[in-house]
């Protein structure tokens, strides 16, 4: 039979169980806490231990806020704990902007934490701006190929720049990326290009494309700052001037062809329009004359034409034949004389 002693031991026995759980559990946290805590207390960063356990609470990542918290403290920046976790909560890249703030520190060049924080969570990869700003990069304009132009004369110039140009922080939020950039420069190229009263200005002088683009402040707004454009390469293409006049040339050749062509269909028409009338008139002609037997016809029985007047018609009838076909036969006899004549002379 079971005893209160009994039960005591029992009850004893897994109470120390449940608590030597409870401690090996507590020292396999704590393990995880107390390498980032020697971490941050051998670097001098102040960072306690009760901190890191909150930052576990507050699903922040330790390792990361300690490490960016050490970069900082061995830098000589001052940050403090708080603003990193709150980056850091806000999606933020801690470990960059810890970078980014170094570098813009060794190079003096004001970068606060709280713009570094805001150009991080505005996208930009705010240690490459800070890299560019120390180090200038170069934009080829256009990435591929040449701008093509063309100047006064009708002559294509195809051209190629490379931009020099360095980081702006102060407007790299909000302000417009590369390709603003390339845009402009090509805007500008095929501007100056066009401008030029023959391809020849261009091709002695590149460097007025480079003066007369860099003159127009093609960086306002954006977050860049342009160092120098250099014209890389320039090429003479098409005469597109040429080309243009030669297709104006076709063109109008096909609207000449094609007035024409109208004025032929008109005159087509007017002519067998004439036919027809002459065929009308040659209808009214051949009823005239089958009226004239019958009005002969009518005349002999009214009276009014007798037999000898008839004859008489004949008769004249008969000698305006006859004075028809000797006038032919002089007409050809004439016209022999004249080629022999001309025969004979030659």
């Amino acid at each position: 039979m079971l005893t209160y002693a009994d039960a005591d031991s029992e009850l004893l026995k897994y109470l120390l169980i449940i608590g030597l759980v409870v401690l090996v559990v507590l020292v396999l946290i704590s393990l995880k806490f107390i390498n980032l805590w020697i971490q941050a207390y051998m670097s001098r960063t102040p960072i306690s231990f009760f901190q890191l356990v909150g930052m576990q609470l507050r699903k922040v990542n330790p390792t990361v806020i300690v490490r960016g918290m050490i970069s900082a403290t061995q830098a000589g920046l001052p940050l403090r704990t708080n603003e990193i976790e709150a980056h850091y909560l806000a999606g933020g890249n801690v470990l960059n902007v810890v970078r980014a703030l170094i570098a813009a520190d060794r190079a003096n060049l004001g970068l606060a934490f709280t713009q570094a924080a805001a150009i991080d969570l505005a996208g930009r990869d705010v240690l490459d701006a800070v890299q560019t700003s120390v180090t200038p990069k170069v934009i080829d304009c256009p990435p591929e190929g040449k701008v093509a132009a063309m100047a006064k004369n009708g002559i294509q110039v195809l051209a190629k720049a490379r931009v020099t140009v360095r980081t702006n922080i102060k407007r790299l939020v909000g302000g417009a990326t590369e390709e603003t950039i390339i845009a402009r420069v090509g805007e500008g190229i095929v501007s100056t290009i066009g401008s030029s009263d023959t391809h020849k200005d261009v091709l002695e002088n590149p460097d007025r494309i480079s003066k007369g683009v860099l003159a127009k402040g093609l960086d306002a707004g954006t977050a860049f700052e342009i160092l120098s454009i250099d014209i890389a390469d320039v090429d003479i293409g098409d005469n597109i001037g040429a080309r243009l006049q030669a297709d104006q040339a076709e063109a109008d050749k096909r609207v000449a062809q094609a007035a024409a062509e109208s004025r032929r269909a008109m005159a087509v028409a007017a002519e067998q329009e004439n036919i027809a009338e002459i065929a009308a008139n040659r209808a009214k002609l051949v009823l005239a004359e089958a009226e004239v037997p019958q009005a002969m016809a009518d005349a002999f029985r009214s009276g009014n034409m007798g037999i000898m007047d008839y004859q008489r018609m004949k008769n004249l009838e008969a000698d305006t034949r006859m004075r028809g076909q000797i006038a032919a036969g002089e007409e050809a006899h004439m016209a022999d004389e004249r080629s022999r004549r001309k025969s004979g002379q030659e």
